[in-house]
């Protein structure tokens, strides 16, 4: 039997909003299992989350740089806030966005790169700054994106400087439209991006596996409501249409006007300017989003309530 630690219902308290003990139960029945643990939740409507929520980390910032029909977003990360305010470090995360663009997104590739500035590779160049500095940095990630004919728009949000901040996004519109036109298009829905944090583009770049998964939840919900097996199948038809609108860009309701959905903007506006305008990639980084934190305090505070 698996022991069931307040750090672990910390975690499937902070990812599904469920009550403490409730998810020390749902630990319990699953055997430590986080997976299963949230899908019990969920399944006896004690989860309110319909996906599970990133926890917040690391420090450092985001970076995105655009030149021509490509752009690039990068993170890096730091130990303390205090260094991502240090102004050697938000140069190197302004150089990173250029070297990831440069070096096609490819981190292994930025490592490797030789910096004029410097004369040393770019992970030589973060070696140094380290030894500077006095505490630990990593260059995490970075991704690109281009179009053949279009535009690639970027927004970083909570700006701690030009182009770098807590959250960075890039969008993909192909078009042969007018291109300050696209752009002030793509930096709104590159703003939408960033507020909504959609998982997906559209429907057909959902994963199935997580489709039918979903639908197994809404079937086992729909299910303890005592309702017929022909309204069950439409309930669980109408809530995976809701867990598109969701995650999925294209079918999100347009942060700027809820009234209408990102594929209908897009439409309106290809409309508008005589041409077609197609949504072919976005990206959006959230600063320390998949790595974990150190709370002891909390994690005892937890402790303390389940009278572990």
């Amino acid at each position: 039997m698996t022991e069931i630690t307040a750090a672990m219902v910390k975690e499937l308290r902070e990812s599904t909003s469920a009550g403490m003990l409730d998810c020390k139960k749902a630990l319990v029945e699953c055997n430590g299992n986080m997976d299963e643990a949230v899908d019990w939740l969920r399944k006896k409507g004690l989860a309110s989350a319909a996906k599970k929520a990133s926890r917040i980390a690391a420090e450092g910032l985001v970076s995105v740089y655009v030149e021509g029909n490509r752009g690039a977003v990068v993170e890096v990360n730091s130990e303390t806030d205090f260094v991502a305010k240090n102004e050697i470090f938000q140069e190197y995360v302004a150089d990173a966005a250029i070297v990831a663009l440069k070096s096609a997104g490819q981190v292994c590739d930025m490592k490797t790169f030789n910096c004029p500035k410097c004369g040393k590779t770019f992970e030589e160049r973060l070696t140094d700054m380290i030894a500077k500095i006095g505490e630990n940095m990593s260059l995490r990630r970075a991704e690109m994106l281009e179009v053949n004919e279009g535009v690639i728009a970027s927004y970083i949000h909570n700006a701690a400087g030009t182009n770098i901040g807590k959250i960075g996004v890039l969008v993909a519109l192909e078009s042969k439209a007018d291109k300050a036109k696209l752009e002030e298009l793509g930096k709104h829905i590159a703003m939408h991006v960033a507020a909504s944090a959609p998982l997906f583009l559209n429907v057909t770049t959902v994963d199935p596996a997580a489709v039918e998964h979903e639908k197994s939840i809404f079937a086992e919900q729909a299910k303890a409501s005592g309702k017929p097996e022909n309204i069950i199948e439409k309930m669980v038809e109408g809530r995976v249409r809701k867990y598109y609108e969701e995650v999925v860009l294209e079918e999100q309701a347009y942060i700027m006007d809820p009234d209408k959905k990102v594929k209908d903007v897009i439409a309106e506006a290809a409309k508008e300017l005589g041409a077609e305008i197609k949504l072919s990639g976005f990206v959006r980084y959230k600063l320390g989003e998949g790595l974990q934190k150190k709370e002891e305090d909390f994690a005892a505070e937890v402790a303390s309530q389940l009278g572990k």
